[in-house]
């Protein structure tokens, strides 16, 4: 099974014909810049198409942080996408209260475990929407 930097690299050698198909859902790649290092980089995340947007969750399998990737969001929401062969830039948003009720509810369908590792938790896992941007 493709997990971590393997799993970037299969999915960029090959553009998503492996790693994009994964345990029976989807997977992109989102590249980050580190909020303390600079440095990109990238996670295979598990997402769902909304629209003309793609949602992904920071969910760290239910730990009590989120995922090194949402804090760098904080710093530069600017990020960089790949959909299989498509790479694209794109601004990440935190789901809004009135969008996440419905969100969750398309993520957890997509991958049942979200709903087990809120139950871990006591941080509120928060949904991402990424909105490409032209150019």
């Amino acid at each position: 099974m493709l997990y971590g930097k393997e799993h970037v690299d299969k999915y960029r050698a090959t553009d998503g014909k492996e790693g994009h198909d994964w345990n029976g859902t989807t997977v992109l790649l989102l590249t980050t810049t580190g909020r303390k290092s600079g440095e990109e980089r990238t996670s295979p995340l598990i997402y769902q198409k909304h629209g003309d947007e793609y949602v992904i969750v920071a969910s760290k399998g239910g730990a009590p942080q989120s995922p090194d990737w949402y804090h760098n969001l904080d710093t530069n929401p600017e990020v960089e996408v790949q959909v299989m062969g498509d790479k694209f830039r794109a601004r990440a948003r935190t789901a809004s209260p009135e969008e996440k009720p419905e969100v969750w509810r398309l993520m957890a369908a997509t991958w049942p475990q979200y709903d087990e590792y809120q139950t871990k938790t006591d941080r509120e896992i928060p949904v991402v929407i990424l909105s490409r941007l032209d150019g």
